[in-house]
């Protein structure tokens, strides 16, 4: 049976209902990162792909430093020199959302804020721990030990996107990391709804960040490789019969996906009560109602149910009291590429919108910019309002000939299609059987 670990978000009265007034990114671009709204819409309405191959397919943001100074000043250098791509991605990603809702850090406009941050734990950070833990205290001087604890403190830890954050907002409010995987900055977007409608905080800033390091999978890929090369009594029981691969593009959704592609970056929301937002005249992207976590309850802690049971039940949670599902007009899924991811999609919005499902448009933008972990919570909820505020659905990216199997519509091809819908949801998912449903809507949304 599933089981819901996630509490509902109490029901808000108007003015604590939250509403996203402000969206910013470091994700990978066509020739530079995506960091506005309008950098992402060129490139998801596209469906056009960042991938590129490096080995493996592997979708690089390519920050440029002086664009790090340009856009993130004044950070001393004893403590920006030691940043991660973490920081850098995220603390960029925090800027543009700001700039974007009309809110000034530095003028104290943060001051209250809460501070939430989305790690999926799987980075680069490898070579912080390495040169800590191989330093020997009896040969370094006094300035290499300050350098390696800096470095150490900023670096090997997952909190450390929030508390960098939070210190360049000065903020007084509440201050954490989730780390669920791919699910994480979803959870956090949840959290932040939930501290705006019992009136703790008026505004929050959610960001999902995450960078994978390179050389971890290209060795993944040839030991994958091995797997799968491998028969009768060499190879391992249980495996499946299709292993991931990195060096084909992933196709989410295409009778031929047979893969998955990694990526990096950050992306932040900026959540605030209606109260607050009107006050200050911000004109809102649209509301999020309900944010709702299940898991599948299996034993092993690598697989999915692929029945979509656990799916079916967040979504049911998220639309409690707010909406029937009829009136969801579109889905922005949470598929890779992956089979097993697809085969429980498909089979939750079967059971959802029974004969009404091939009607249903449901697509995939992780083809944009790889699959980069704590960020796609955030990046769904940004693409999906994006959506909702064009009036058009983008398409699947690198999905041309949908698979037979799917009962709704991925829209393939590289054009958007129109989209009539007061409500949308957006998915995310996190190894060994985590699903995360998030409710939207027009900011006007009962």
């Amino acid at each position: 049976m599933t089981k819901v670990s996630t509490p509902q978000t109490p029901s808000p009265d108007r003015a604590r209902q939250a509403l996203v007034t402000g969206m910013g990114f470091c994700l990978p671009g066509p020739d530079q990162p995506v960091q506005t709204p309008d950098d992402l819409w060129q490139v998801a309405a596209a469906g056009a792909s960042c991938l590129r191959q490096q080995g493996v397919y592997y979708g690089s943001v390519n920050l440029p430093p002086t664009l790090f100074a340009e856009r993130v000043p004044g950070i001393p250098d004893a403590f920006g020199r030691h940043f991660t791509d973490v920081h850098r991605f995220g603390l960029i990603a925090m800027a543009h959302a700001c700039a974007d809702a009309g809110l000034d850090p530095a003028a104290g406009d943060l001051s209250a804020a809460a501070i939430l941050a989305g790690r999926g734990g799987v980075d680069a950070t490898i070579d912080r721990y390495v040169a800590v833990l191989r330093a020997e205290p009896a040969t370094v001087t006094a300035h290499q030990a300050m350098d390696l604890f800096i470095g150490g403190e900023l670096g090997v830890t997952l909190s450390d996107l929030a508390l960098v954050q939070s210190a360049l907002a000065r903020s007084t409010g509440p201050c954490h990391t989730v780390s669920s995987g791919c699910a994480s900055s979803a959870i956090q977007i949840g959290h932040a709804v939930a501290l705006i409608a019992s009136g703790d905080v008026d505004v929050a800033v959610v960001t999902g960040a995450d960078t994978f390091h390179i050389d971890l999978i290209r060795n993944t890929q040839t030991l994958l490789r091995t797997v799968q090369e491998s028969t009768g009594a060499d190879r391992p029981d249980g495996l499946p019969a299709l292993l991931p691969a990195f060096d084909r593009l992933m196709r989410p959704y295409d009778r031929r996906a047979d893969c998955v592609n990694y990526g990096e970056g950050a992306a932040t929301v900026i959540i605030e009560s209606r109260e607050h937002a009107e006050r200050r005249g911000a004109r809102p992207y649209g509301r999020v109602l309900s944010q709702a976590t299940t898991r599948d309850g299996l034993a092993h802690p690598l697989t999915s149910d692929d029945s979509g049971a656990g799916l079916v039940a967040a979504i049911r949670r998220c639309l409690r009291g707010h909406a029937d599902i009829s009136e969801v007009g579109y889905v922005h899924g949470g598929s890779d590429g992956d089979a097993l991811v697809t085969s429980f999609e498909a089979n939750a919005v079967r059971e959802l919108y029974a004969d009404k499902v091939t009607d249903l448009l449901m697509t995939s933008q992780e083809a944009c910019f790889g699959h980069n972990g704590a960020p796609a919570g955030a990046l769904g909820v940004a693409l999906t309002l994006l959506m909702l505020r064009h009036g058009q659905v983008c398409p699947t990216a690198n999905c041309e000939q949908p698979a037979e199997q799917i009962p709704f519509d991925p829209v393939p091809g590289t054009a958007t299609r129109p989209l009539d819908t007061r409500y949308a949801l957006s998915l995310n998912y996190q190894v060994g059987g985590v699903k995360s449903a998030i409710l939207l809507g027009h900011p006007d949304a009962c």
